[in-house]
């Protein structure tokens, strides 16, 4: 057990991580649970953290395009246009990996996902660093993705030896993942950066290998971002006409349902902004799952832009929920 600090001191978080010691860090997307990337010893304390699965693979934080080169083999003309247009920034690229890169890094894959972050605290912690650092989402998993400090002390006290604090998250959802196969851009994680946006930026046509069955890169996994709550997803009225007397929660868009008198509701963007969204998403279900509600219900969103990530997200923690709450 760990007397886990929280703080914004770097050299801190420098110190534990060369120890082979866990930190949580801070990005644009959501925390990440950090511990040195090529040494197999430290990355095996994630796993145990967060109990998550080894055949799950982890994401390696870098600072900049010299320290990624490090760490693969190739990377093709369209990666170039994407790190170009998006790095720093809520994208992960699937590279042929150096084998300087452990294999429990990428699950025994021959391909390692890599990002450059864009948060400031994280940009130097990792500048001042000998090694990329492995962090996927600093909560135990399968639940809810933290977007603040305060999150990952709730889901990680005492497993972890550090909690760098950069405030809330801006993007709030997790990074895009995307792979290449000859000059095919290939998505395999919807995120903060959009599918139109990918397209624009390669003049490629992009598509979709969401295997969520075996994982061939970090976030596939079908059951996901879940709730203690049971958690449903879809028509709200009609949903909550199936569950009849249940105290509910309410996720929805823009539009308020104040009319069905929910015990509590949230109302991501009343402007009707997806990016918006997209940022409260995971705190409202955070703080939906410690309310007082029997139910979650969320709306499906716009399934367009970062609207298709949103619903990636929603249909992940519903996932089992198969049938509805009997009455």
């Amino acid at each position: 057990m760990h007397n886990t600090l929280v703080g914004a001191d770097i050299s801190i978080a420098k110190s534990f991580l060369e120890e082979g010691e866990l930190v949580a860090i801070p990005t644009e997307t959501v925390y990440g649970l950090a511990a040195n990337g090529l040494d197999t010893k430290a990355v095996l304390k994630i796993y145990a953290a967060k109990d998550r699965p080894q055949f799950n693979p982890l994401i390696l934080h870098v600072a900049n395009l010299e320290q990624l080169k490090q760490l693969v083999i190739e990377i093709p003309d369209a990666c170039q246009k994407l790190i170009s247009t998006f790095s720093p920034g809520p994208i992960t690229y699937l590279l042929p990996k150096k084998a300087i890169v452990p294999d429990l890094v990428t699950a025994g894959s021959s391909h390692v996902a890599v990002r450059i972050p864009d948060h400031p605290l994280t940009l130097e912690l990792l500048s001042a660093l000998k090694f990329p650092l492995a962090a996927p989402s600093a909560n135990p998993s399968g639940y809810v993705s933290p977007v603040t400090s305060d999150h990952v002390l709730a889901g990680l006290n005492g497993r972890i030896a550090y909690i760098l604090d950069g405030g809330p998250c801006r993007v709030g959802l997790e990074s895009t993942i995307v792979g290449f196969n000859g000059s095919e851009v290939v998505v395999h994680r919807l995120g903060g950066i959009t599918i139109e946006q990918i397209e624009q930026a390669t003049a490629s046509v992009v598509t979709l290998a969401l295997s969520h069955a075996s994982p061939t890169a970090p976030g596939q996994l079908k059951s996901h971002y879940a709730t203690a709550k049971p958690f449903l997803m879809g028509d709200v009225e009609q949903l909550i006409a199936d569950i009849g007397t249940k105290k509910v929660g309410i996720i929805s868009f823009k539009q308020s349902y104040a009319s069905l008198h929910p015990k509590l509701e949230f109302i991501l963007s009343p402007k009707g902004n997806l990016d918006e969204a997209a940022a409260k998403l995971f705190g409202a279900m955070r703080e939906m799952d410690g309310a007082d509600v029997d139910v979650i219900i969320a709306e499906r969103f716009p399934d367009q832009g970062i609207g298709k990530a949103i619903n990636d997200r929603l249909e992940r923690a519903a996932f089992n929920e198969i049938t509805t709450p009997s009455k």
